[in-house]
């Protein structure tokens, strides 16, 4: 089970909207890596997406979520792998079965990589996140100190 404890921004009755935190890609490097490069080239635009709960939460809260390993698995083959793997058959048939030229395989592995990525999209629509509410947290009050106590 991955955890994430995420934050309400919004409530519409018991769905809210929940905002994770931004974590830095690493912090080892100090910026010079290419994962900091390309998270300033790109942004960092926060995502928020609804969740419908029990009850009703107040903005501010934090809720934490728990979503199961093995659906990762599902969705990295057929997000990463068909795609590679249609483009690579359909080079190949260009090849081997029809006998084209070159150009005609790089064609046919543009051709294969398109198909396998709407086979992907379709089948990722299919799959269910099984994601579970794992904690509540209550709203916290910070605590001030007042000059004479």
């Amino acid at each position: 089970m991955i955890e994430q404890t995420l934050t309400v921004v919004s409530v519409k009755g018991t769905t809210a909207d929940l905002e994770a935190e931004q974590k830095q890609a690493c912090a080892g490097c100090n910026g010079r890596c290419g994962s900091q490069i390309f998270a300033k080239l790109f942004g960092t635009a926060k995502k928020t997406f609804p969740y419908t709960f029990d009850s009703e939460l107040k903005v501010g809260q934090k809720v934490t979520l728990a979503l199961d390993d093995s659906h990762l698995v599902k969705h990295a083959m057929a997000v990463y792998m068909l795609p590679l793997l249609f483009s690579l058959g359909f080079a190949l048939a260009a090849f081997s079965v029809f006998s084209l030229a070159e150009g005609w395989q790089i064609l046919a592995a543009v051709l294969g990589g398109l198909t396998g990525y709407a086979i992907a999209k379709s089948r990722v629509k299919s799959l269910k996140h099984d994601i579970k509410v794992i904690k509540i947290h209550p709203i916290t009050i910070p605590f001030t100190q007042i000059d004479g106590d």
